[in-house]
């Protein structure tokens, strides 16, 4: 791709989480190319990566939209609290609403953020309200999935994914535990799959206290590491009618409908 665009210096990208996918881009384009964040949807331009190499976005508060903050495990309460800026704290997980002067009225968007930043106040994008997996009580989310993925990616750099889902595997035999099942599809495969697994379940313990409890009182067993054939991930959305840049697939999910396509 550099040889086709030799001016290709910026890419600017948002909607999903990147760094899963930077290294094989910048191999496609043949070098590494600046990056720049932006939080775009269909309801409006909400904030975008204003300091290089700092990962939180800066929310734009004067261009037509009013912000409120629902906390994400209060989210599908009958009548959950909606914080405005003012009240928000930082290194929680909201789900954020919008009402805007293009006619949406407390307007659940679908996706949750974490404040990094107070004035000026910066945002990351975390995941999405119906993303999370809680079939044991764990309560993970899509952020931390993806930052324990990044992490074995760091520790095994001969591997690459090109797409992952995280499922509940639940075990019918009460002398087996349950436990996740991450269904990834690799570009390159980790010499070691059971220490990338390894990888992904420690890191995952780090992040989450509510997973970390739960392995170590071996209500769940190490996750178990399914790899899938080039294109399974692709042929399933195609499935779906749902190929495309603006579908994703799940990071997590609370059921196997997902694992089992």
């Amino acid at each position: 791709m550099g040889e086709v665009f030799p001016g290709f210096d910026l890419f600017v990208y948002g909607g999903v989480n990147f760094e899963p996918y930077r290294r094989k881009l910048f191999d496609t384009i043949g070098r590494p190319v600046d990056s720049l964040e932006l939080f775009p949807a269909s309801e409006g331009f909400l904030a975008f990566q204003d300091e290089p190499g700092n990962p939180g976005l800066l929310l734009l508060l004067d261009a037509g939209i009013f912000y409120e903050f629902v906390p994400a495990e209060r989210f599908f309460e009958s009548n959950p609290p909606r914080l405005t800026l003012a009240e928000v704290v930082l290194d929680q997980q909201y789900a954020v609403v919008l009402t805007s002067n293009a006619g949406l009225w407390g307007y659940s968007l679908g996706d949750t953020v974490r404040f990094v930043s107070r004035y000026p106040f910066r945002v990351v994008v975390t995941g999405r309200i119906k993303h999370f997996l809680s079939a044991f009580g764990e309560h993970v989310i899509g952020e931390e999935v993806e930052q324990s993925l990044r992490e074995a990616l760091a520790a095994h750099p001969e591997a690459e994914v090109t797409e992952f889902t995280v499922a509940p595997l639940v075990s019918a035999d009460p002398a087996t535990p349950s436990r996740h099942e991450w269904l990834i599809e690799f570009a390159r495969p980790p010499h070691s799959p059971a220490a990338f697994a390894a990888a992904l379940d420690a890191g995952l313990q780090r992040r989450n206290s509510y997973y970390n409890d739960l392995r170590m009182g071996n209500i769940l067993a190490t996750l178990q590491l399914t790899t899938l054939p080039p294109g399974a991930f692709q042929l399933f959305m195609k499935s779906l009618g749902k190929l495309g840049g603006q579908n994703k697939v799940p990071r997590l999910s609370n059921d196997r409908t997902l694992a089992r396509g």
